[in-house]
């Protein structure tokens, strides 16, 4: 890091869409602070997976905050729910984490207040998602009005910007994407139901999701899937 260069908070969950997220913020100059929230998920796997790709990116610093959301619970993610493997399906799915991306983004305002960064980056998709709600433009757009009004800086005049780089991306987009940055898709970690082997289930919408998006990007999928639908 120069001393002149600007920082960005940048989430990093370990999965591809935050992987090329944090990415695009290196690309764009920024230095990066890595934040990984240990929410106590089924797939907690994920943790280990974001360790690595911020040592990948050389992430200036990397904090793994333990917040255990187990204790709402409320998802399959979170509780004894099983999680659904019979493909994406309309509506929002019981691996929705209730208010969980505005849980991530205040944390990441808060370290970015403190360290004087004013970028925070997210790896919300629109369309090729799970059904999120937290995942579309008007949200990204409403926290980023909130920032300016729930925080010193922003009554002060400066504002902070909310990027979501991948916003408007198909998963094949993505994985291209990720491909044009160089950087190795094989170090993340989508699955939300990994088998005791540390496999990739495959069969849940977030494996079925990466799956398609190798295959339609034409790019050979580095993932190790217990089974393919």
């Amino acid at each position: 890091m120069t001393n002149t260069q600007k920082m960005a908070v940048v989430l990093l969950s370990g999965g591809l869409d935050s992987m090329v997220s944090a990415a695009r913020a290196r690309e764009a100059g920024f230095g990066l602070l890595a934040l990984s929230v240990d929410y106590n998920q089924r797939h907690r796997v994920e943790l280990a997976a974001a360790g690595q790709i911020s040592r990948a990116l050389g992430a200036e610093r990397h904090i793994v905050l333990p917040l255990d959301l187990s204790a709402f619970g409320g998802s399959a993610l979170t509780a004894d729910i099983d999680v659904p493997k019979q493909g994406v399906r309309p509506g929002i799915p019981v691996t929705y984490v209730p208010a969980r991306n505005t849980i991530f983004l205040s944390l990441a305002l808060g370290w970015a207040e403190a360290a004087g960064a004013h970028d925070l980056f997210i790896g919300v998709n629109a369309l090729d998602y799970s059904g999120y709600p937290d995942c579309r433009p008007e949200f990204i757009a409403s926290f980023e009005a909130m920032a300016a009004l729930a925080t010193r800086d922003g009554v002060e005049g400066r504002g902070f910007s909310i990027h979501a780089p991948l916003q408007h991306m198909t998963k094949a987009d993505i994985v291209r994407e990720a491909a044009r940055l160089g950087i190795d898709a094989g170090l993340s970690w989508s699955c939300y139901d990994p088998t005791p082997e540390t496999l990739h289930c495959g069969l849940c919408d977030s494996c079925r999701l990466r799956q398609r998006g190798f295959d339609e990007a034409g790019i050979a999928d580095p993932t190790a899937y217990a089974a393919r639908p």
